[in-house]
């Protein structure tokens, strides 16, 4: 546990960004299937499929900043800046991207298979 000194001279609380990392990529999983099944119903194919995921994957993220992040980071630091809550930039903007491909490409495929069989 750090101390009321460590606090003072670097205000960031480790468990603190764990905890928000874990926050967004649970939203960004579970977001994930839930654009993986739209996608399956919807009937997309190839690269509609992937635009679709990575539109909303990043309109969701984007929508998490607005809300979530945006209003503290502004008062004190510049536009787009995450690193009072997240270790990296890359981690916020891009991290999401990747950590719910899988998930996504499985939902997808199940309801597509659902609606077109």
């Amino acid at each position: 546990m750090p101390t009321e000194r460590d606090l003072q001279i670097a205000p960031i609380v480790p468990e603190s960004v764990m905890h928000n990392t874990k926050a967004l990529s649970n939203l960004q999983t579970l977001t994930a299937s839930v654009f993986g099944a739209a996608a399956g119903i919807l009937g997309l194919e190839s690269y509609s499929g992937f635009l679709f995921y990575f539109i909303f994957t990043i309109l969701t993220t984007v929508l998490f900043y607005t809300i979530r992040v945006a209003p503290t980071s502004l008062k004190e630091r510049g536009v787009f800046d995450t690193s009072r809550y997240f270790r990296t930039k890359y981690e916020f903007w891009a991290g999401g991207l990747f950590n719910g491909l899988a998930g996504y490409i499985l939902t997808w495929t199940l309801f597509y298979g659902l609606v077109r069989a």
